[in-house]
């Protein structure tokens, strides 16, 4: 009999606040998963149940919440009662007394909620789908991100980092792991997080905490050393395995650090992004710099204490490419392998691989967990809105002539992606020879700033010949650099300071089609590449549906939109856009 269990990251309560997810295991394996942002449209749906999400986990198997085996939540409330003191005194740091004594009520009603009732908020939500409810556990936060990134990376053990803001009680962890499970060997506590450090930067830069983390890690390399800046730093944390940055994060958010930094430097935070001054740029680099040291310490010590040469990783700071790339180039470290939702929306995939030992559970190869859409039902919606279409007969091969011809494509094939990165299902690609293709995709595509560096996907066989580090890399979670010999050829996907890039290498097995596509580009161009980013317009989600994918394709400075089997061009000429006449929003 089929053994359905159903994971879900919450955004509300006890379950954290940003990224909520679902994914539903079938005997062990996922076969589908999503994040509710792809259906509010609201980037990282904060303060969100997953009720979307959880219905296409549903539906996609055709199921009632009655035909679940269990329900998993990625979080254990009741281990928050660790740091019951350090809340009691952020409520007591309140200031007037009517707002302290509010501080403390809500205190210590979620410290009791926590301890003796940690699901009935769940449960109550859970109950619009249907009861009797399947059975309820929770897991803690820290260990789902580790399961996560041991259990599916094909290693037969090692360490794992999990490095974020914070679990119920924790900021980073350090796991030993082998095919039996997981060993917490080191917790560092809230509010001893490195999560928060970098979240204090980026709000001090102007950028947002967990949404512009990785806009600074981009602007860091537009940087140089600086000794001030560094000087006032280190006097403000300490580096290293034992790292200490409770100075700037002892209280929750990132108010009491930007103040801290602004005082510190004697400049005001900016107030918002945009053009960035050399001192800025020093900043950034100088944050990323020190947490890279840090985590790399952290990892180097771990490894030489287990006598290990492999690392896994996961947690929103794995999200920092930079950083995976300097823990990989470690002489101390064989291989890496980062969760690609290392995220919380990845915490439903973690949570749902606790349930096994990591020997039992496959290697992680691709992310596509998502809806699809069928030929058929996309033509439909064209047609129902007098949208003109063609079907070429090679579609590979076309789309690779356009891309050739410096046309900007909208893709959108199969399955979504999981995760914060397009890897060729809801993509936008364009040539990556010339820095005018990524100006034009960064100026008319993406409306976001004109520094920001894009990706590429290229042929894995190509890996070795084009990156200093080739080796296969399906992800885009990692980043590398790019042989001087090919800088040339690749010019609108290099960091323009450093000449890194972010790749994804792809096989024909992981995704077909665009394994083609990139194939006859090739065949045309000499070069096995695509630029590649997400397909979505600045701050929205990824698309999911083909409504979506042509709404943004008409908002965007696009030439061509692949639907499919279907390819749709731009008529210059008509009296109202299709995007005007669009009759339903899917």
């Amino acid at each position: 009999m089929t053994d359905y269990l159903l994971s879900f990251k919450p955004a509300i309560g006890l379950y954290g606040q940003h990224d909520p997810s679902a994914v539903l295991f079938e005997d062990g394996t996922p076969v589908f998963g999503v994040e509710e942002e792809r259906y509010t449209r609201d980037k990282h749906a904060t303060e969100t149940f997953p009720d979307r999400a959880i219905q296409a986990c549903l539906d996609h198997r055709e199921l009632e919440i009655t035909d679940l085996d269990r329900i998993l939540l990625p979080y254990d409330p009741t281990l928050r009662s660790e740091i019951a003191a350090h809340y009691l005194t952020d409520a007591i740091r309140a200031p007037g007394l009517g707002r302290k004594l509010s501080a403390l009520e809500h205190t210590l009603t979620t410290q009791l909620r926590s301890r003796f009732v940690p699901t009935r908020q769940i449960e109550t939500r859970l109950e619009s789908f249907g009861t009797p409810l399947p059975p309820i556990e929770t897991i803690p936060h820290h260990r789902c991100h580790a399961a996560s990134a041991f259990h599916p990376s094909g290693f037969d053990e090692g360490i794992v980092l999990t490095v974020d803001a914070k679990g119920e009680y924790d900021a980073t962890v350090v796991w030993y792991a082998d095919s039996i499970g997981l060993q917490r060997v080191r917790t560092y506590e809230h509010p001893n997080s490195l999560g928060l450090f970098f979240a204090a930067v980026t709000e001090f830069l102007g950028y947002r905490m967990f949404n512009g983390e990785g806009k600074v890690m981009g602007l860091a390399p537009y940087g140089d050393d600086n000794p001030e800046i560094e000087s006032v730093l280190r006097s403000l944390i300490d580096t290293g395995v034992d790292y200490d940055v409770t100075d700037l994060t002892k209280r929750w958010g990132t108010g009491h650090g930007v103040e801290t930094l602004e005082n510190a430097f004697g400049r005001p935070r900016k107030e918002s992004p945009g053009s960035f001054d050399q001192w800025e740029k020093d900043l950034a680099y100088t944050a990323q710099k020190l947490l890279e040291e840090t985590v790399v310490d952290i990892a180097e010590s771990a490894v030489e204490r287990f006598d290990t040469a492999t690392v896994a990783l996961a947690g929103g700071v794995a999200l920092n490419c930079k950083l995976n790339q300097r823990v990989r180039e470690s002489p101390a470290i064989d291989e890496v392998f980062v969760q690609p939702v290392a995220h919380d929306a990845g915490l439903a995939l973690g949570a749902g691989w606790s349930q096994q030992r990591p020997a039992d559970v496959d290697r992680q190869t691709d992310v596509y967990l998502g809806p699809e859409y069928a030929t058929d039902e996309i033509r439909s919606t064209l047609e129902t809105n007098k949208i003109e279409y063609t079907e070429p007969d090679d579609l590979e091969r076309y789309v690779a002539e356009r891309l050739a011809d410096g046309d900007l494509v909208g893709w959108f094939q199969g399955r979504m992606e999981m995760g914060p990165r397009a890897l060729g299902a809801r993509s936008i690609l364009a040539d990556p020879r010339t820095a005018a293709s990524r100006d034009r995709v960064n100026r008319f595509v993406k409306h976001r700033e004109e520094w920001r560096p894009f990706a590429p996907s290229m042929l894995e066989s190509a890996a070795e010949e084009y990156l200093v580090d080739g080796r296969p890399s399906p992800f885009m979670i990692d980043a590398d650099d790019v042989r001087p010999s090919k800088t040339d050829e690749l010019e609108a996907v290099l960091h323009p300071a450093d000449d890194s890039t972010r790749p994804q290498t792809v096989r024909e097995d992981q995704h077909p089609r665009y394994h083609r596509l990139i194939s006859e580009f090739a065949d045309i161009t000499g070069v096995p590449v695509v630029l590649n980013t997400s397909f979505n317009d600045h701050a929205e989600p990824i698309v999911r549906t083909p409504t979506q994918a042509i709404k943004d394709f008409y908002g965007m400075g696009l030439d061509v939109l692949v639907l499919e089997d279907i390819v749709v061009e731009k008529d210059v000429s008509a009296e109202k856009t299709p995007v005007e006449r669009l009759a339903v929003t899917n």
